[in-house]
């Protein structure tokens, strides 16, 4: 419609070099906004008015920062080709851009040869012209794709949303049903609250017809006592009426005085009977009353006692009531819980589906980069071809002369349309094009470290090989004290021979503090317990309990084969305890009885008073050091028999399988093994559970840990640490006695293996910190009086104990090597969500407290008032952003100091990786060779890091844009990650 709108111009080939640029003038606005320089650079270098040098000064120029000072910045190098450049832009525009050309031109585009000035060949052209609808094509197919892809997935979406309507509603009927069986049950409550108190009234009258009715039966008792005093009273006037008609009849006139006088003497008598009665009825009377009070008094508790037992009744039914409810809601926490674990199980499906289709994509994205490798390949090869012949041309045409130069110039004209200008390659000497030396596409995910070699030639660091690594007995530290002092006059030799043989790389602090110190002449002053009595053992790092000295008892007895006296269980998580005691034996006579705590045993052994602590030590330990008691000792024990019947219960149910629980670090590489024997690599993190499991001496029980939480995953059998050490020496051995030329292969296989060893040791310590302290009740007055002896043993360590830290926020990134990092570090920065750390002007005051505090990470090179300190990096992740630190390795344990764990990429190099960044390198001021030794310098710094590091493959990217893009991919995986931390033996 453009083209309808404006009228036609004049033929662009009829126009000259300034119309055409005064055309392109003053439409430059429109056409910086409008154009994309990666869309018309490949048309312009096929009409040859850009260079390669043209094309990476537009596309990688710092000081152009956007897509509109690119634009014109092409314009700028167009405008010197001339007319050329003019119209090569002005047919890129009508093949990319048809509504811009119109706009610029006034013209209709088309795509007939007429319209297009020769610049390039007609074959060239219309291959080019296929390409760019191929490709159209292909960019609309996979719109399509992505248009059914996107369409699907929202079909899915609505049938997931349909069914999520559907449980709601089910969820809400079933709410509705809930309401309305809580309000059916309410009104039945209520029922049964009314039917309650109609049985208490009912209880209450019966007890007034109760007491009415003792009430009737006290009075029906006094009617009849009245009754019968009435009919005993009748019986005896009967009697006397009886007798006195028959003294009547009897008796004659004479007898009557006598007779009238017995009478009157009856009746005195029976007045006096009479008179009697009286008091006895008020006695009848009295006891009468007191019964009815008793009575009264009786019901009255019966009345309280049934009153007391509704009262019971009525509770009873509450707690009844009670318990329904709680079971109810029991049942409902298990359907929940039941629900949430469908749930899921359902999601961990998904989630192996989709890296299922991650890795299928994976495998088709490396198919397809392949594939792309080889087309590339095979186009430079043309290319090659294409120039040795523009070669072969030019030379043949600069041998003619000129008669036959003239009679060839129509044909040689022809072909100058396509190639250059004639004056362009005859005033300048013929050179070949320089063909770019592209690189192999590869995938750009992050991989697995290579492993390192060991440098046999450095004499700088050094080590100690241990010849008899034998288990725990008697016998074995009797002949290793034996080996010690028979080979006393050998030891310096052998040690110089080992540090020339193999390099040790304990975990230190500093450079400076890392020296060994072997003095051979005072071997024989060295106490003989750091060597026989405590041989290094397993490290476990963890804090020591918090030791209650209340309620300790200190029991001695006899303690010759202490171990088959008692059997202990429990470990470092749970302490030990006694399980089992002998009868008969010296601890069963003492009192020992099971489930107390053994806290520390104290024993003589060669003159010398040692104590053994025992409280927080594991299952394995605490066997080794009860059986090292002979003779009399001293055991201090807890009861804690709460806690053992706990842990009994544990053991019962198979929770557990002992009381041992830490996180080892692994030194060395193990492969998987008969007996259920856990395959594991160097750098692995394993959760250790058993130390004595059932039917071995030799190994552990442990499992593999879940990188993102404290999960255990796999789980089998290790060696413990004895066999492991010995495993370790034998690998350095290996390493460090082959030829020359196994050496040579060796490197070649180590660089697409994981990383066999490595090599820690324990230096500065007395003992291991992993195993059972130990102390001399002379050590303080010894180390007072004799400065002369060794205070130090090294020892390798096979497993490393390490603690697990959860960051908050997010971490700071180090990038090594130093170099590269200081190129990439200003990159990153500009990511969102990542900070460059900025140093801070301090005064000398200042400079001096935060020195002394350790706050100041590293100092800058500009002057030593600018630092860069704690404050710097705390306030950058306060803002939940990662910071960026533009500083070395030392920086690493002042930050883990301050509880700040960094993010810590190494980046592999080689010569070949080292060209990628050759012109990164040369801004910078830095060259290939200095990358190199920088690498080869920082590498074997990073096994003395107290943490893991991830090392980025060197032939995992190909350039910066991917190499950028891995890191990212990197730091998104480590900021998930649990962080081990090693603590620090120096």
């Amino acid at each position: 419609m453009a083209g309808e709108c404006v009228p036609e111009s004049p033929d662009l080939g009829q126009m000259g070099e300034e119309e055409l640029w005064e055309m392109i003038n003053d439409n430059r606005h429109r056409i910086s906004l409008g154009v994309r320089p990666g869309v018309l650079i490949p048309y312009l270098r096929q009409a040859r008015v850009l260079t390669e040098m043209d094309e990476d000064e537009i596309l990688s120029c710092h000081n152009l920062t956007n897509r509109s000072m690119r634009t014109s910045h092409m314009l700028d190098l167009l405008r010197t080709q001339g007319r050329n450049g003019a119209v090569a832009l002005v047919e890129s525009l009508m093949i990319h851009y048809p509504p811009l050309y119109t706009q610029v031109t006034g013209r209709k585009p088309s795509t007939e040869p007429s319209r297009f000035s020769g610049l390039i060949k007609y074959s060239e052209l219309t291959e080019y012209l296929v390409r760019a609808v191929t490709g159209m094509q292909k960019e609309l197919q996979e719109a399509r794709c992505e248009a059914s892809r996107k369409s699907a997935s929202c079909a899915s979406l609505e049938l997931e949303i349909r069914q999520i309507m559907e449980l709601a509603e089910k969820s809400r009927c079933l709410q509705s049903e809930n309401e309305r069986m809580r309000r059916h049950l309410c009104s039945l409550q209520h029922d049964v609250t009314k039917l309650k108190d109609e049985k208490c009234d009912l209880y209450v009258r019966y007890t007034a017809a109760i007491e009415e009715k003792s009430a009737v039966n006290m009075r029906l008792h006094d009617l009849n006592l009245q009754m019968y005093q009435l009919q005993t009273e009748l019986q005896k006037a009967q009697t006397e009426n009886e007798f006195q008609k028959r003294r009547s009849v009897r008796c004659a006139a004479a007898e009557t005085p006598q007779l009238q006088e017995e009478v009157r003497n009856l009746r005195c008598q029976l007045v006096k009977v009479e008179k009697l009665d009286p008091a006895r009825q008020d006695i009848l009377a009295q006891d009468l009353a007191e019964a009815i009070d008793s009575q009264v008094e009786l019901a009255e508790q019966l009345r309280c006692y049934r009153e007391e037992n509704e009262q019971l009744l009525r509770e009873k039914q509450a707690l009844l009531d009670q318990k329904e409810c709680l079971s109810l809601q029991v049942q409902q926490l298990t359907l929940d819980c039941n629900m949430h674990q469908q749930k899921s199980t359902v999601i961990q499906n998904q989630m192996k589906e989709l890296q299922a289709e991650r890795d299928q994509a994976y495998l088709s994205r490396d198919e397809a980069q392949t594939m792309i490798a080889r087309i590339l390949a095979e186009k430079d090869t043309l290319r090659c071809q294409l120039v040795e012949l523009q070669e072969q041309v030019f030379s043949v045409q600069a041998q003619r002369s000129p008669r036959e130069q003239q009679r060839t110039s129509c044909d040689v004209e022809t072909e100058e349309d396509w190639e250059s200008p004639r004056s362009s390659f005859e005033e300048s000497p013929i050179s070949p094009p320089k063909i770019p030396n592209r690189r192999r596409l590869c995938r750009m995910d992050a991989i697995n470290p290579i492993s390192c070699t060991f440098n046999s030639e450095c004499e700088d660091a050094s080590s100690v090989r241990s010849r008899n690594a034998e288990p725990p007995s008697p016998e074995s530290l009797r002949r290793r004290e034996e080996a010690l002092y028979a080979d006393s006059s050998f030891e310096a030799v052998e040690t110089d021979s080992l540090l020339d043989e193999f390099v040790l790389i304990p975990s230190v602090e500093s450079e400076d503090k890392h020296k060994p110190r072997l003095s051979p002449s005072n071997d024989s002053s060295i106490d003989g317990l750091s060597r026989t009595s405590v041989p290094p053992f397993l490290m476990r790092c963890r804090q020591k309990a918090i030791r209650v000295n209340g309620r300790v008892l200190s029991i001695s007895l006899q303690g010759e084969a202490l171990l088959g006296q008692l059997a202990v269980v429990g470990g470092n998580k749970t302490g030990v305890f006694v399980h089992k005691v002998t009868e008969g034996t010296a601890a069963h006579t003492v009192g020992i009885s099971p489930g107390a705590q053994i806290v520390e045993v104290t024993y003589e052994q060669n003159q010398k008073a040692l104590r053994m602590v025992l409280e927080d030590s594991t299952l394995e330990e605490a066997m080794w050091a009860l059986g090292q008691v002979t003779g009399l000792c001293h055991l201090s024990l807890r009861p804690r028999q709460d806690d053992y019947e706990a842990l009994l219960q544990q053991l019962q149910s198979r929770e557990t399988s002992s009381g041992d629980s830490f996180y080892v670090r692994v030194n060395l590489s193990l492969p998987a093994g008969p007996n259920w024997t856990l395959a594991v690599s160097c750098n692995d993190i394993l959760h250790v559970t058993n130390t004595r499991p059932a039917g071995t001496e030799d190994s552990w029980h442990a499992s593999q840990v879940h990188p993102c939480q404290l999960l255990d995953l796999q789980s089998g059998s290790v060696p413990n640490y004895y066999r492991a050490q010995r495993l370790l020496i034998r690998a350095i051995e290996d390493m460090s006695f082959q030829t020359k030329k196994s050496q040579k292969a060796g490197r070649l296989v180590a660089r697409k293996q994981q990383k066999a060893v490595r090599i820690v040791g324990t230096g500065r310590q007395g003992r291991n910190p992993l195993w059972v302290s130990v102390e001399d009740a002379n050590t303080k007055s010894a180390e007072s009086g004799d400065t002369s002896a060794p205070r130090s043993c090294l020892t390798l360590m096979p497993y490393s104990p390490v603690t697990p830290h959860f960051p908050p926020v997010c971490r700071p990134v180090l990038l090594l090597p130093t170099i590269l990092g200081h190129i990439l570090n200003k990159k990153m920065a500009d990511w969102q969500g990542f900070q460059l750390c900025e140093p801070e002007v301090l005064s000398s005051s200042e400079h001096a407290a935060q020195l002394q505090r350790s706050e100041i990470l590293e100092e800058c090179e500009q002057g030593r008032s600018c630092c860069y300190t704690l404050q710097s990096v705390e306030k950058v992740m306060k803002k939940g952003i990662h910071c960026v630190l533009p500083l070395g390795l030392d920086c690493v344990r002042r930050l883990h100091r301050a509880k700040i764990f960094p993010i810590i990429i190494f980046i592999g190099q080689s010569a070949r990786s080292a060209r990628k960044l050759r012109s990164k390198l040369q801004r910078h001021s830095q060259s290939e060779e200095q990358l190199l030794a920088c690498s080869r310098s920082e590498e074997p710094l990073l096994d003395k890091l107290p943490c893991l590091y991830h090392s980025v493959a060197q032939d995992s990217w190909c350039d910066q844009t991917s190499l950028l893009t891995n890191l990212r991919t990197v730091i998104w995986e480590e900021q998930k990650k649990i962080v081990w931390v090693e603590p620090d033996l120096w």
